[in-house]
């Protein structure tokens, strides 16, 4: 993500999600939401020079207004450029789209968000009435096969929200099941 303006000739803060910020240069050209296509030279620890690419050819940011209009601008990684997991990893993107069951095998819906907050990943499942949210953890979430689209859902019996003005409060979510449309039940 670019940050803020960096001094007067264009510089730009960088914060890298890479497992070593300095790699984030090696991933080759990355764009942003709009498809703009960026690429970066380190000049310092988180400090780069941008260029944005236009027609093939990288034009340089060269002064602060034009660094700044770039704040808060996300840049991703082209999916291509990034190295294959290893035997059972993969990338969190990879989860949306999946098929989600019980461990009977009974559709539950499809993955359709990954949250990723800080204090741990959860799935959103949607498909059948509302949407649900698991943790994505080994006990919720025992198998993930994304070359078969599809994981396994175990859900929680129970979540503990946690003390509120009389105590504990215990929401009973029970075990997931589908929930087929009316008109199909018959």
């Amino acid at each position: 993500m670019i940050g803020r303006a960096h001094g007067v000739r264009g510089l730009v803060k960088i914060t890298s999600y890479t497992a070593h910020p300095a790699d984030l240069t090696a991933y080759g050209p990355l764009s942003d939401a709009e498809g703009h296509c960026y690429s970066l030279r380190w000049k310092a620890d988180g400090v780069a020079e941008v260029s944005r690419i236009v027609d093939g050819v990288p034009v340089k940011v060269t002064e602060r207004s034009a660094a700044e209009k770039l704040t808060n601008t996300r840049l991703f990684v082209d999916r291509s450029a990034l190295p294959p997991g290893d035997e059972d990893e993969y990338y969190l993107a990879d989860l949306i789209g999946l098929a989600a069951t019980d461990p009977a095998g009974h559709a539950l819906g499809t993955v359709a968000v990954v949250h990723d907050y800080g204090a741990g990943v959860s799935l959103e499942i949607a498909g059948f009435g509302l949407p649900t949210i698991v943790p994505f953890t080994a006990t919720c979430v025992p198998t993930v096969d994304v070359a078969g689209g599809r994981l396994v859902v175990v859900a929680p019996d129970a979540v503990v929200v946690g003390p509120d003005a009389d105590g504990t409060t215990t929401w009973d979510v029970g075990i997931i099941a589908p929930q087929q449309p009316e008109d199909a039940a018959a």
